[in-house]
C-alpha cells in the first residue's frame, strides 16, 4: 500500500479547516433549533391542554344547566303547550326534550322503563338510541348520574336524570349527552395550526441562526486565519478588532492579539539573545585562533604569553556559559530554595564577603532586624554581583554602601556607589542580557549577564530590582523582595532549602569571593 503524498495530506488538512467552522456553525444551529422546537412543543401542548380543559368545563357547565332546566319543567307538573297537568312520564320526557334545543355535538334522549323512547331532532355522529350498551347504562338509573362512555364516535360525556310523575307507575330517564371528541375538535385544530406555524417558525429560525452564527463565529474564523498566517519568520499577523462592540469575542480577539504580542516580543528577544550569545562566544574563539595562527613555537616568551591569553579567553567562555546556564535555570521552580533567614546576620555576612572585592570605602548602612523566608545563597549571589558592579565603576577609595531595611511588606537590600552613574537612556536596558552602554558610555569587556542574573534572582523570589541614578552622582541598585515572615525558631525545621530528594544542590552555592558573578557590560 502506497503512503499518502504530502499533496493529499495538505488537501485533507485544508478540507478539515474549511469544514471546522461549518461544523461549529451547524452545532450552533442544531442547538438553536432544538431549543426552538422544545419551546414550540411545550407551548403547543400547554395551549392544547388549556383549550381541552376549557371545553370540558364548558360541557360540564352545559350539563348542569340542562339538569336545572329539566327540574324547572318537571317541578311544575304542567305541560307548557296545553297548560294542563302532564298525563304521563312519557309526556314529561317528550316536552323536556322538545323545549331544550340541542347544540352541535349535543344529544337529548328519553327512556321509559329502561327502553328508548325519544331523542332530540339534531342528528349526532352516531345514534346513541341504537346503542344497546348505552341504553343499559343509563336507561334504568334511579339517581342523577354523570360520567363518560366510549361510543363508536369517541368519548361521550353524559348526565342522566330520573323522571317520575305522581299517578304514573312508569319510570323515566332524561339524558343529555355531549360527543366530547367532536366538541374538542376546535382545540385539536388550534394545536394543528400552531404546529404548522411552528414548523414555519423553525425554518425561519434556522435561516436566522445560520446568519447570526456566521457573524458570531467571524472572530473565531479570524483567529484561525491569523493563526494559520503566523509562521516562524512572520509573527506580525493580528486579529482586527476596530469598530466591534465590547463582548466576549472581542475580549478573545484582544487577548489573542496581546498573546501574539508577547510571543513576538519573546521570539524577538530570543533571536537577539542567540545572536548576541553567538557573537560573544565567537569572539574568544576568534582571538584564540588568531593568536595561535601567529604563534612561534620556537619562541618561549611567545608561547607563554599565548598560553596565558588562551587560558584567559577559555576562562571567560566558561564563565559566560555558566552564566547562560544559570539564567536558563532561573525559569525552573527549584531555582530558589527559601528557608528561614536572619536578615541582619545575612546582611553582615554579605558585607564581610564583598569587602574583599576591591580597595573601596566600604560602609555598612542600615540593617533589617527580622527573620524572613528567602534563599540566602541566591540573595548573597545577587548582592555580590551588585557590589562587584559597583567596584568596576568606582576608583580606589570611593564610597560603596551596602544595607537592608523593611519597607511595608518588602525587604529592601541595596548597594549604593559614588561612581559615574547610569545614563537615563541606559537605565531601562541595563538588566537585559548582553546589554551594553550607549555610545560614549563607559564599557567593559564582559558579556553583560550579571545584572540579568540579579533580576532573575529577584523575580524568582517574587520581587524586582530597582535602579536610581543620575550621571555623575553614583547609582543605587535595590533588591525589592517580599518580606515573608519566618516561623518561630522553636518550630519544626523548615526543609524548603532542600531539593526534592532532601539534598541541597551544589549548583546553588554562592560563587567564591572575591570572584563573584561579574556584571561587565550589563551595568553602566
Amino acid at each position: 500500500m502506497s503512503r499518502p503524498t504530502s499533496t493529499t495530506s495538505g488537501w485533507r488538512d485544508a478540507a478539515r479547516r474549511r469544514l471546522a467552522p461549518r461544523a461549529a456553525r451547524t452545532r450552533i444551529i442544531g442547538w438553536v433549533l432544538l431549543l426552538v422546537l422544545l419551546a414550540l412543543a411545550l407551548l403547543t401542548f400547554l395551549t392544547w391542554r388549556l383549550l381541552v380543559r376549557a371545553t370540558d368545563e364548558r360541557m360540564d357547565t352545559a350539563l348542569a344547566a340542562e339538569v336545572e332546566e329539566f327540574d324547572r319543567i318537571t317541578a311544575s307538573g304542567i305541560d307548557p303547550d296545553t297548560g294542563a297537568p302532564f298525563a304521563s312520564v312519557a309526556d314529561v320526557l317528550q316536552t323536556v326534550i322538545t323545549y331544550n334545543l340541542a347544540r352541535p355535538n349535543e344529544k337529548f334522549l328519553g327512556y321509559v322503563d329502561g327502553a328508548y323512547r325519544f331523542q332530540s331532532r339534531i342528528e349526532a355522529p352516531v345514534l346513541l338510541s341504537e346503542d344497546a350498551a348505552f341504553t343499559r347504562l343509563v336507561g334504568g338509573v334511579t339517581d342523577t348520574v354523570s360520567g363518560s362512555y366510549a361510543s363508536g364516535a369517541g368519548e361521550v360525556r353524559y348526565l342522566a336524570v330520573p323522571v317520575t310523575l305522581e299517578g304514573d307507575p312508569a319510570r323515566g330517564v332524561a339524558v343529555v349527552a355531549y360527543f366530547a371528541d367532536q366538541e374538542r375538535q376546535a382545540a385539536d385544530e388550534t394545536a394543528q395550526l400552531m404546529l404548522g406555524v411552528g414548523a414555519l417558525t423553525v425554518l425561519l429560525a434556522a435561516a436566522g441562526a445560520w446568519v447570526v452564527a456566521g457573524r458570531v463565529l467571524a472572530p473565531v474564523r479570524a483567529v484561525a486565519a491569523t493563526a494559520r498566517g503566523i509562521s516562524e519568520t512572520d509573527l506580525s499577523g493580528r486579529i482586527p478588532v476596530d469598530g466591534r462592540p465590547a463582548d466576549e469575542l472581542t475580549d478573545l480577539a484582544v487577548a489573542v492579539n496581546a498573546m501574539l504580542d508577547r510571543v513576538g516580543n519573546g521570539v524577538a528577544a530570543q533571536r537577539r539573545f542567540l545572536d548576541d550569545a553567538g557573537h560573544e562566544l565567537r569572539t574568544p574563539i576568534t582571538i584564540v585562533r588568531g593568536h595561535l595562527d601567529v604563534l612561534d613555537p620556537a619562541d618561549p616568551d611567545d608561547v607563554r604569553s599565548t598560553v596565558a591569553l588562551v587560558d584567559d579567553e577559555l576562562e571567560r567562555m566558561n564563565r559566560m556559559v555558566s552564566e547562560l546556564l544559570l539564567l536558563a535555570r532561573a525559569e525552573q521552580p527549584a531555582f530558589v530554595r527559601p528557608q528561614p533567614v536572619d536578615v541582619a546576620e545575612l546582611t553582615t555576612d554579605v558585607f564581610g564577603k564583598v569587602r574583599r572585592l576591591g580597595e573601596r570605602d566600604w560602609q555598612l548602612g542600615a540593617v533589617a532586624r527580622a527573620d524572613l523566608v528567602l534563599d540566602p545563597q541566591r540573595v548573597t549571589q545577587a548582592v555580590a554581583a551588585l557590589a562587584d558592579n559597583a567596584v568596576r565603576y568606582t576608583a580606589p577609595g570611593d564610597r560603596v554602601v551596602l544595607g537592608s531595611r523593611l519597607s511595608g511588606g518588602d525587604l529592601l537590600v541595596w548597594v549604593d556607589d559614588a561612581g559615574p552613574g547610569v545614563a537615563e537612556a541606559d537605565q531601562a536596558r541595563v538588566f537585559e542580557r548582553f546589554a551594553r552602554g550607549s555610545a560614549g558610555a563607559r564599557r567593559s569587556d564582559g558579556a553583560g549577564l550579571g545584572l540579568s542574573i540579579v533580576r532573575a534572582i529577584a523575580s524568582a523570589h517574587g520581587g524586582r530590582v530597582e535602579l536610581h541614578s543620575r550621571p555623575g552622582e553614583g547609582a543605587t541598585f535595590t533588591l525589592v523582595l517580599p518580606a515573608r515572615p519566618a516561623p518561630p525558631r522553636d518550630a519544626a525545621p523548615d526543609d524548603l532549602a532542600a531539593g526534592p530528594d532532601g539534598t541541597v544542590d551544589d549548583a546553588l552555592a554562592t560563587p567564591a569571593l572575591p570572584e563573584p558573578v561579574p556584571t561587565e557590560g550589563g551595568a553602566r
